[in-house]
C-alpha cells in the first residue's frame, strides 16, 4: 500500500469513526453552561432550548449556572472542557464584547469556540419615568441637544449590554447622556420609578410589568423590528436612525475542536426546535423572538459585533465593572 493510500484509508477510517460518534451523540448528560445567575433571561432560555433538546435526543441537558467576572468565568470553563459535545454555552453578547472590555484579552471567541445556532434575540429598550417630559426618543434627542450630558439614564452596570447599546444609539444620535452604572437592572429601574434618574436601559422583558402598571414608559425599542410587547412603541430605525439595532441576543457555542458532525447534529435539532410552539411561547414570555439560521450566520454575528464593541470600548474608553 502506497504512503498516499495509507493516508487515505485512515482518514476514511476516522470519518466513520467521527460520523458513527455522532450518530451515537448523545450518549450521556449533556451540559450547558451559563454564565449569568439562575432565574435571568439567558437562564430561562437556555432551560428551554435543553428541556426541547432533551425531548428530541433522549438524554438529559442540564443547565449550570457560573456567574462572575462578566460570563469569563463561565466561557473559559467551556474553552477548557473536553471537545466531545458535551459541555456547551447559551452566549450572549458579552462573548463579543468581553474581548475588548477586559485586557489583557481573556479568549478569542472566533479561534476557542464554535458556532453551533443562533437562538433568538431580545431588545434593548429606553423607558422613561412616567412623568418624564418627553414621550419618545425624538424628544429625548432634542431635550439632550438642548442641555449636552444634563440627561442620566440607568444600566445594570458600566459593560452591560444595555450601556453598550446606549452608547451607541447616542453616537448615532449625536447627543450626550450622563451614564449611571448600577449593580443589576432591578435598582436602576427602581430609581427611574422613584424619579432619582429619568431614564433607564434594561433589556425589554424588566421594564414590562412598570410599564403596565402605569410608572413607566418605554420611549423606544432598539431593535430591527417592533417588539410584541411594546406594538405601539417605534423602533430606532421608525424614529429616523435606518439600520439601527442594539439587541440583546442569544446563541449556542461549543468548544472550538467539538467534531462537526456533532455540531451539525445540535444545530439541527436547534433548528427544529426553534420551530416549536412551545419554544416560541417561552422566548416570546422572556420579551424576544426566535432567530432561526446557519451556524455560519451566528459566527459572523459574533464577528461583527466584536468588531462593532471594540471600536466602541475604545472611543468611549469603556471599563466593566
Amino acid at each position: 500500500m502506497t504512503i498516499r493510500k495509507h493516508w487515505a484509508f485512515w482518514l476514511g477510517t476516522l470519518g466513520l469513526c467521527v460520523s458513527a460518534l455522532a450518530q451515537n451523540y448523545p450518549s450521556k448528560p449533556v451540559k450547558i453552561v451559563v454564565g449569568y445567575a439562575a432565574g435571568g433571561a439567558v437562564d430561562v432560555v437556555a432551560r428551554t432550548i435543553g428541556l426541547s433538546l432533551q425531548t428530541s435526543l433522549g438524554q438529559a441537558f442540564v443547565v449550570e449556572n457560573k456567574p462572575g467576572a462578566g460570563t469569563n468565568i463561565a466561557v473559559k470553563s467551556v474553552i477548557t472542557a473536553e471537545p466531545d459535545g458535551y459541555t456547551l454555552m447559551m452566549a450572549a453578547n458579552a462573548l463579543a464584547a468581553n474581548m475588548s472590555l477586559y485586557q489583557p484579552q481573556p479568549f478569542d471567541a472566533e479561534k476557542d469556540l464554535v458556532a453551533v445556532s443562533m437562538i433568538g434575540r431580545v431588545p434593548v429598550v429606553i423607558a422613561a419615568n412616567a412623568n418624564a417630559p418627553f414621550a419618545n426618543v425624538k424628544q429625548l434627542i432634542e431635550a439632550a441637544k438642548g442641555k449636552p450630558n444634563s440627561i442620566a439614564y440607568g444600566t445594570p452596570g458600566n459593560g452591560s449590554t444595555p450601556h453598550m447599546a446606549i452608547e451607541l444609539f447616542a453616537r448615532a444620535a449625536g447627543i450626550d447622556l450622563q451614564h449611571i452604572p448600577y449593580r443589576g437592572g432591578s435598582p436602576a429601574i427602581t430609581d427611574t420609578i422613584g424619579g432619582q434618574v429619568p431614564l433607564v436601559a434594561v433589556n425589554a422583558l424588566e421594564v414590562l410589568p412598570h410599564v403596565k402598571s402605569g410608572k413607566l414608559k418605554v420611549l423606544g425599542v432598539l431593535s430591527a423590528n417592533r417588539s410584541a410587547n411594546y406594538p405601539d412603541v417605534p423602533t430606532m430605525a421608525e424614529s429616523g436612525f435606518p439600520g439601527f439595532e442594539a439587541s440583546v441576543w442569544y446563541g449556542l457555542v461549543a468548544p472550538a475542536a467539538t467534531p462537526k458532525p456533532i455540531v451539525a447534529k445540535l444545530h439541527a435539532e436547534v433548528q427544529k426546535a426553534l420551530q416549536s410552539k412551545e419554544v416560541r411561547e417561552r422566548m416570546n414570555a422572556v420579551g424576544g423572538e426566535v432567530v432561526p439560521g446557519s451556524a455560519e450566520m451566528f459566527t459572523q454575528l459574533i464577528r461583527s459585533e466584536r468588531v462593532r464593541y471594540d471600536k466602541l470600548v475604545r472611543e468611549a474608553n469603556i471599563k466593566p465593572d
